[in-house]
């Protein structure tokens, strides 16, 4: 039960780290209709930001501030390039998004190197939340932080403890998550800000007749888009590792999300990296082939399917390309996405 359960907040963590990722490019495609190919070098550069005020000035100062720098960059970049190419389509935005992407990575490679950087949490991110442990006298029992060593060792052989904790940092980057996924719903549906960010999508000229600059509120979007990237890079750096391949790492998958999801919505983006976290996670944890499944199940295995190489593989193996079999599956079934309402 504990490894069900350790196993689902695994997935869901990591579901919610792609959220984070992913709600800043669902905005930025939802207002602007532009595809954010340097969405995650944006993630990368907030890591590695993060990392260095964290050095000078504290894990919850770097938390705060770092996000505002990368959305100040981001900003500048959407004023002084991206503006410039937007009117002559999607492609043209593609590929100075793309070339963005190489840019970024060299420089980070030039400021901080080609090797992982140590990103080490605050003193009250460090260690288990919680932890889980299951005694096969008393059952399931939960402890708040690092369980002592007497309730993990048993006084009798014949008696099995496990205990299973969970990170205080994976736990962190729920709550911000959440919160975050809160404010934004807040902001876009509940304040006059959310209400001429989304008229200036639709209809721009009545929003310009209102005496408000449709470039300006494009250019804050896309600013809010980058800084939520950058507020995932300082808590996905200090939970899992700051390095130049972070953004590959998550590049792909975060599109798959949007895509699943529904091009443009937070909703389907949300539902979509708890799917992704989740599937993949179990998937790695159940470390099982068909061939094993078949003979567990008392089947009879011929010579010829245990030399199969595609019965051998194991769910782990292909726990990769999981999320982009289900885009596959997606765009075959629901072109739109989960929760989506435009083509993608």
């Amino acid at each position: 039960m504990e490894f069900f359960l350790i196993s689902m907040l695994n997935g869901l963590s990591y579901g919610l780290l792609l959220f984070m990722l992913s709600s800043g490019l669902t905005l930025i495609f939802s207002m602007m209709g532009v595809l954010n190919f340097a969405h995650a070098s944006f993630y990368m550069v907030g890591a590695y930001l993060g990392y260095s005020l964290n050095g000078v000035l504290g894990f919850w100062a770097a938390l705060f501030i770092a996000p505002l720098l990368t959305g100040a960059l981001g900003a500048i970049f959407e004023r002084l390039s991206l503006r410039r190419v937007h009117k002559f389509g999607h492609v043209p935005e593609l590929l100075v998004t793309f070339g963005l992407s190489y840019i970024v990575l060299e420089l980070v490679q030039l400021v901080w190197g080609r090797t992982a950087l140590e990103f080490v949490p605050p003193p009250q991110l460090q260690g288990p939340a919680f932890t889980l442990i299951q005694n096969s006298l008393h059952g399931l029992s939960l402890v708040w932080g690092a369980a002592a060593p007497e309730l993990c060792n048993a006084s009798d052989a014949a008696v099995r403890v496990v205990c299973s904790p969970f990170p205080a940092t994976r736990g962190f980057m729920m709550l911000v998550a959440l919160l975050m996924m809160v404010g934004l719903w807040a902001l876009l549906t509940r304040t006059r800000v959310g209400l001429v960010i989304q008229a200036a999508l639709t209809h721009p000229e009545a929003v310009e007749s209102l005496g408000h600059n449709v470039p300006r509120v494009f250019m804050m979007v896309f600013g809010v888009g980058t800084g939520l990237a950058g507020l995932a890079g300082v808590i996905g750096g200090s939970t899992f590792v700051t390095e130049p391949a972070m953004a590959a790492t998550v590049g792909s998958v975060i599109f798959v999300v949007v895509v699943v999801g529904g091009m443009g919505s937070l909703a389907g983006a949300f539902l979509a990296s708890l799917l992704i976290g989740v599937v993949q996670t179990f998937a790695v944890a159940f470390d099982y082939s068909v061939l094993l499944l078949l003979q567990n199940l008392g089947l009879q295995v011929s010579s010829a399917m245990r030399d199969n190489s595609v019965l051998k593989l194991t769910l782990s193996q292909v726990a990769p390309i999981l999320p982009y079999l289900f885009l596959v599956l997606i765009l075959i079934f629901r072109p739109k996405g989960l929760l989506g309402t435009r083509e993608s």
